[in-house]
């Protein structure tokens, strides 16, 4: 008879000297993770293997900004080639899940990147359905599939159209007076879900800053407002850098002035403001699948396509 195989062993990493053990199942991510781990967005604590013997069999791991909280599950890997493999990741995602996050704690959204034709590519679908199946059998379910977007040194910028003027976002006030009549409208499913929790369009919109906005360190001179001629104001565009990349974070179009293509007005001055950085090869940006005017708005002005997102939450 066949030797059975070795029993499962589900553990932390002990330390950062085991990244080499968590990176033999691999993902677009691995690049970074000895620097979030000296940064402090990781910890070792939150960085669990699936063991067969010395075989890795699944991994997952969780980012925080600060590393105070885990924010994000953005590692889960299977190695798809054992059998059992989806049993592994269930019991890897549960156990490590009761240990990393807080007692009565909501469970941190799952995000996951894909290729941008997933689902053309058999294995490559079969890969990623398995990992939703097994997020699925835990209670979540897909929030929203994500464009991820690039633009690259080298692509043209256009020059303004000359219908808008723009200006310094003039502080916290100033842009939440902007932001929460383009939450109330809106097509982001994050935002959207925010709503249907209850949250005001005021509410989620400080809610978006508080969490995001306010914790990127560029100037906020890099943001701008956008007016017409007589000052009255049509949108905003929040150029940033986060911790990896220049990031267009944020960018929206008041109700009252929307399908004049002034997002292109936005967007063009967000990339500029970037560009003009010293060193910049390339930008990212992110919108929803369904946000289809937001989408084409960036293929017009030369964002590649170069990945999608999937984002998977517990209610």
């Amino acid at each position: 008879m066949p030797d059975a195989p070795p029993e499962l062993t589900v553990r932390p990493l002990t330390g950062p000297q085991e990244l080499d053990l968590f990176c033999r199942l691999s993902y677009v991510l691995d690049h970074e993770l000895a620097n979030d781990l000296a940064a402090g967005r990781r910890r070792p604590e939150w960085m669990w293997v699936a063991l067969r013997g010395e075989r890795v069999v699944a991994r997952i791991a969780w980012w925080s900004m600060d590393g105070e909280v885990p924010l994000l599950l953005d590692c889960f890997d299977l190695d798809g080639t054992l059998p059992g493999s989806e049993e592994a990741g269930l019991r890897l995602l549960e156990t490590a899940t009761a240990a990393v996050v807080p007692a009565g704690a909501p469970r941190p959204e799952y995000g996951r990147y894909v290729p941008p034709d997933w689902r053309e590519d058999p294995v490559v679908r079969d890969a990623v359905e398995a990992r939703i199946r097994i997020m699925e059998r835990t209670g979540a379910r897909m929030l929203v599939e994500r464009l991820r977007l690039e633009w690259r040194a080298g692509t043209p910028v256009p020059d303004g159209s000359g219908r808008l003027r723009f200006r310094p976002v003039a502080g916290r006030e100033d842009l939440l007076t902007l932001m929460t009549p383009v939450m109330e409208g809106t097509l982001d499913a994050h935002g959207r879900r925010d709503l249907a929790t209850g949250l005001s369009a005021r509410e989620a919109a400080e809610k978006h800053y508080d969490e995001e906005l306010a914790n990127y360190t560029t100037p906020q001179e890099w943001w701008r407002v956008a007016e017409l001629p007589d000052g009255e104001p049509v949108g905003f565009v929040v150029p940033a850098r986060n911790s990896y990349h220049p990031i267009i974070a944020y960018i929206g179009v008041l109700p009252a002035h929307r399908g004049h293509r002034y997002i292109d007005d936005l967007l063009a001055e967000g990339t500029r403001v970037l560009a003009g950085q010293e060193g910049v090869e390339r930008i990212r940006a992110a919108t929803d699948l369904g946000n289809v005017p937001m989408a084409k708005s960036f293929e017009r002005l030369g964002y590649v396509n170069f990945e999608r997102a999937l984002d998977m939450v517990w209610d």
